[in-house]
């Protein structure tokens, strides 16, 4: 069992997710009208790329004018962002598990740190939760879906805490840690989790927008 998840569904489950981005990205730049831009694009990509890049800096900074009134809820976003991703690709057993199976290595972090930005995501799903069934403006907008993907994005965590430090079954606690970040892989190409390249393709062609038609690459006041 241990054998095909590690093995031949991984290869599958990063298949269909690196497929899936591909094909969404395609979607989202085939999805913009060119035609009506090209003379402007084309005359004036300087700009489009200074506004891109000026767009992409803003939105990545934790805070901002533009989530200034957020501070709490962005400062756990941010952290909830950073720790998954970081802890999901520098951990040293996945960097093993990936060498072993494709002979690709990278450097990675200490456990106790993995082990840390763990709880983190952990904690900020938790808060994540709590915010959609207290607050009334957020409750009111959220689906059985959002859930649904929110469980999805914390179950590889949750599983891979427990597997680590033995607390029942290893061997049990790592097969379902390993299916659940399948799940995950198979899961962001096709629901909101996709926001995590999505995002990028949204602002780099609103700051291209801004910086060509709009003098957005010179502009102060403009929300980027």
């Amino acid at each position: 069992m241990y054998e095909f998840i590690s093995g031949p569904l991984a290869l599958i489950s990063f298949a269909i997710f690196f497929v899936g981005i591909i094909t969404r990205i395609v979607w989202y730049v085939k999805g913009l009208d060119w035609r009506l831009d090209r003379v402007a694009y084309t005359e004036k990509l300087g700009a489009g790329i200074t506004g891109a890049a000026r767009s992409l800096f803003h939105w990545l900074l934790p805070f901002n004018r533009t989530t200034a009134n957020h501070p709490v809820f962005m400062a756990v976003t941010y952290l909830f962002h950073i720790c998954l991703v970081i802890a999901s690709i520098f951990l040293v057993a996945h960097v093993v598990l990936i060498e072993e199976s494709w002979s690709i290595s990278w450097i990675t972090i200490p456990d106790y740190i993995a082990d840390y930005m763990t709880l983190a995501v952990i904690a900020a799903g938790i808060f994540f939760l709590i915010r959609r069934l207290t607050d009334p403006n957020v409750k009111i907008l959220t689906t059985a879906s959002d859930y649904i993907v929110l469980a999805i994005a914390l179950a590889p965590f949750i599983t891979g805490y427990i597997a680590y430090h033995q607390w029942m079954d290893y061997k049990f606690w790592l097969i379902v840690h390993i299916l659940c970040g399948e799940i995950m892989l198979i899961a962001i190409p096709f629901t909101k989790l996709s926001h995590f390249f999505l995002f990028f393709c949204s602002r780099i062609q609103l700051g291209m927008d801004y910086g060509i038609k709009r003098g957005g690459a010179k502009g102060r006041g403009i929300a980027w």
